[in-house]
């Protein structure tokens, strides 16, 4: 025998007994107790204001369907039997049961639903409901006794019973469960999310261009999810807010706020929001919206669904009128947005139609709307919206970034060429303003002088030392026109030190002692180069006067700050002169030049005392 036999052989034997494992799994499988769903009961029916009624009854029980919406109790009881008892738990499962319910297994009570002694308060319709069954209270033969007590016009009653191991029971009341409630709670935070980010862009996004307006494509698609987001919701309310039928009226106004924004959101999509006929598309819709209130209000109140079955039924008409019309329209303009809008539009009308006829029609019990699920188109056409536009806008913000760039840059070309254009023009017109500057100190200072000693020479009458006083008088002013071209903004002191300069010998020779008092001083900032020329000018001509008209044996100049300004003083012991009187040339040239630059000239004289004050302040 080979080596391998032995492993052959064990090879085989694991295949044997896996094969024989499988099978009795499959028998365990088919061995255990069937799924029952229980279609009768024994019902004792009380409907408020009317005697009890003992009947069979068919379940599923709307209980609306039965008694036109008039509220009420009734006790349901169900024999089952059960061949196999299995260790594993059993479970009951309910699609609908309420609105609020007792549940007795074999006179043990299971669970409770609500209080059913407080009506209009509490429904646990709306969602599917499980409850665990202890195998110790299951037996061969079994009785489940369920009380519910309905509200009028809630669709409370009671659907088929489910019974059977945890594992199935529980696997079916898990579908039901994801089906109505948690896809119901997506649809829901999807809405919420959908709308904080519509209305968020409402609120942010303005158009400068006309007026800083919003945008109100955003603004009814927040809304329209806001209101949805509020009626999908419901299912999971176990506890309203508002009691019965309170309640059912805000949750009917919401679903017609959804539809109502929605169709202004497509409206605006469009663009048909600029047409003159919009006053009465608004009015429409507003009247929509308010009729809700009247057929919910009436339908609940008189316990009468025929009011909120006839209104539903008019929405979807006039929507699939409106749906019919917009996609012609969008396919008509083969535009993208408007398309997408029309064909969410058109599924939510479909859906919307099969729930009226599936849920009010036809009265089934157990039946989900569709439309809770088509809704979500919406919200992602306006994500897709948003997208698109926000593209396009990117892409139009990114076309102006160029252009701008382009145009900035154009412009700063443009200044540069036309700045040195201007700086040159302005060099040009400093030489030609310093040019008549000269020229004017010249014909007014030097001309006028040299004409002076011309005349003294031809009249004959004038001795050598008047002409030669007169000429070197007009020396003096030629080298300070000189001077002035280089001094110093707001520079006093140097100013000073140059005319003490130039004029030092002078005074030596005229035997006329110069006393320096100047302090230290400070730069005038408001003193630019023309003032500082004038300035020269002035203190030159007061120290002319001393030379030339005094007869003064000592002469002060002085200088001091004086708070944030400055007084210049030159003092002479000369003869003096009336200052009442017109004052000569020199003087009166003096006046003009301190009005011209804004300083102030004081002039005090008398035999012995003469002084030309300057206030620069």
């Amino acid at each position: 025998m080979s080596r391998r036999t032995p492993h052959l052989l064990l090879l085989c034997r694991s295949l044997l007994c896996g094969a024989a494992f499988y099978l009795l799994g499959l028998t365990a499988v088919h061995a255990q107790e069937p799924v029952l769903e229980l279609r009768e009961a024994r019902a004792v029916v009380t409907v408020q204001g009317s005697p009890p009624e003992q009947k069979n009854v068919a379940l599923p029980y709307h209980w609306d369907r039965h008694h036109k919406g008039q509220p009420g109790d009734a006790v349901f009881e169900m024999a089952f039997s059960l061949a196999v008892v299995e260790k594993e738990p059993y479970g009951v499962y309910f699609q609908r049961i309420g609105n609020t319910a007792d549940i007795w297994l074999n006179g043990s009570l299971l669970a409770r639903f609500g209080d059913p002694g407080r009506p209009n308060t509490e429904d646990y319709a709306k969602s599917p409901q499980y409850i665990s069954l202890p195998t110790r209270l299951l037996g061969a033969q079994n009785t489940l006794r369920i009380r519910i007590h309905a509200d009028g016009g809630r669709r409370g009653g009671l659907s088929t019973v489910v019974i059977g191991p945890e594992s199935q029971a529980r696997a079916l009341y898990v579908t039901a469960f994801n089906w109505r409630v948690a896809a119901s709670m997506g649809v829901m935070i999807f809405s919420l999310l959908v709308g904080g980010i519509a209305m968020a862009l409402w609120v942010t996004q303005s158009d400068p261009v006309r007026g800083n307006r919003r945008e109100p494509v955003y603004l009814f698609a927040g809304l329209a999810e806001i209101f949805w987001a509020l009626r999908v919701g419901d299912v999971a309310i176990e506890q309203p807010l508002l009691a019965w039928p309170a309640w059912g009226v805000v949750v009917t106004v919401a679903f017609a706020g959804w539809f109502c924004c929605i169709a202004l959101f497509c409206h605006h999509v469009a663009g048909w929001h600029k047409h003159p006929s919009m006053v009465w598309v608004r009015g429409g819709l507003a009247a929509l919206f308010a009729s809700s209130i009247a057929a919910s209000t009436l339908s609940f109140a008189l316990r009468e669904p025929v009011y909120l079955t006839a209104w539903l039924g008019m929405v979807n008409v006039l929507f699939i009128v409106y749906t019919a019309v917009y996609l012609w329209g969008a396919i008509r303009m083969r535009d993208t947005e408007w398309l997408m809008v029309a064909i969410a539009g058109a599924l939510n009308v479909l859906m919307g139609v099969r729930d009226w006829v599936a849920v009010r029609i036809s009265g089934s019990y157990v039946d989900n709307t569709w439309i809770r699920y088509s809704s979500v188109l919406f919200g992602l056409v306006l994500g897709y919206i948003v997208i698109r536009r926000f593209r396009a806008v990117s892409v139009q913000a990114t076309d102006l970034m160029a252009n701008l760039s382009s145009r900035i840059a154009q412009k700063e070309q443009e200044l540069g060429q036309t700045y040195q254009k201007v700086e040159q023009l302005a060099r040009e017109q400093e030489r030609v303003s310093e040019r008549t500057r000269i020229l004017r100190d010249m014909h007014d200072g030097v001309g006028a002088h040299l004409s002076a000693a011309i005349r003294q020479l031809q009249s004959g009458k004038a001795s050598s030392e008047d002409v030669l006083q007169t000429l070197r008088y007009t020396l003096d002013q030629l080298k300070l026109s000189i001077d002035a071209m280089h001094l110093l903004p707001g520079d006093i002191s140097s100013l000073l030190a140059n005319l003490r300069y130039r004029l030092e010998p002078r005074f030596a020779a005229s035997d006329i002692e110069l006393q320096w008092v100047v302090g230290s001083l400070e730069p005038m900032a408001r003193m630019d180069a023309n003032a500082m020329r004038q300035l020269q000018f002035m203190v030159f001509e007061a120290l002319s006067n001393v030379l030339q008209h005094s007869h003064a044996t000592t002469l002060a100049i002085e200088a001091e700050m004086a708070g944030s300004g400055m007084v210049l003083r030159v003092v002479d012991n000369g003869l003096g002169f009336d200052a009442a009187l017109q004052p000569r040339k020199g003087l009166l040239s003096m006046r003009e030049r301190a009005t011209a630059i804004g300083v102030t000239v004081l002039i005090t004289s008398q035999p012995g005392r003469t002084v030309v004050e300057i206030r620069i302040p």
